[in-house]
């Protein structure tokens, strides 16, 4: 039985959740063992929660976006989602009561595109705290706020933590890896020189694969699947000179000292 791993998906998605058994049955064909689908949301958390319940290779992540972000991206179409207000604490104890049903803390971070915003961190440091008290792994999201994410990151306990597309400078790829942390390496890898970059320059012990899908596919034509997170591995495979069975393996053993 193959082993790949896609890390990070959203498989909720409008843009393909109408296809999720095609998607499914691809991805075993494909190979894959695990696929984790991450909520964002009260509203998402928990149809990745169903999702993980319905198919077996599919496990979930939950967690809350930056909020602010996600308001501004549903009300621009381009988080297609309800724009809906809740309350963090209520939403954590959602989280806390299925503890044994998530892989991990996922998707939460910081997102200072439209500047920085106090709100964001105080809602990061609640996700931190709770993915040490429930000893999960936390997969972050850091756009335009990478410094901020590792400073408040390298203040806690945890340790199994995950910088999800990370595209901050080469000085803070260094610091994570000095860290002990894990990066990921999403599929547009095939053309994008930043993450082929860190898939140079991270040891392979500390590198995951991702799809994002619906997004960052390395097909320009269609919606990304984790079927395709092949790409990632083959990429890693070609940049560090190994046997692509190596990567996998590698990458396998990856998972199951952050994730079992």
């Amino acid at each position: 039985m193959s082993l790949l791993i896609d890390i990070h998906s959203h498989l909720d998605h409008t843009l393909i959740i109408d296809k999720i058994d095609e998607i499914v049955q691809r991805a075993k064909n494909a190979g894959l063992r695990h696929i984790i689908t991450n909520g964002i949301n009260p509203e998402t958390n928990r149809k990745c929660l169903e999702l993980s319940k319905r198919y077996d290779i599919i496990k979930c992540g939950m967690g809350i976006y930056p909020r602010d972000a996600l308001k501004k991206e549903a009300e621009s179409g381009e988080a297609q989602l309800k724009v809906e207000d809740f309350n963090i604490d209520e939403e954590i104890s959602f989280i806390k009561k299925n503890k044994n049903n998530i892989a991990a803390i996922s998707e939460v971070g910081l997102d200072f595109v439209n500047g920085e915003s106090k709100s964001q961190i105080e809602d990061f440091q609640k996700m931190i705290s709770l993915a040490e008290e429930l000893n999960k792994p936390i997969v972050v999201h850091s756009r335009k706020a990478e410094l901020k994410c590792i400073e408040l990151l390298e203040s806690s306990k945890s340790r199994k933590i995950i910088m999800h597309c990370f595209s901050g400078k080469k000085s803070l790829v260094k610091r994570i890896a000095n860290n002990g942390w894990f990066l990921t390496i999403p599929t547009n890898v095939v053309r994008s020189f930043q993450f082929q970059d860190i898939a140079k320059t991270v040891p392979i012990t500390q590198l995951f694969c991702e799809t994002d899908s619906p997004y960052l596919s390395p097909y320009k034509d269609r919606h990304n699947e984790p079927a395709y997170v092949m790409e990632s591995y083959n990429k890693i495979a070609e940049i560090k000179g190994m046997d692509i069975n190596e990567v996998v393996n590698n990458i396998y053993m990856n998972w199951q000292r952050a994730f079992e």
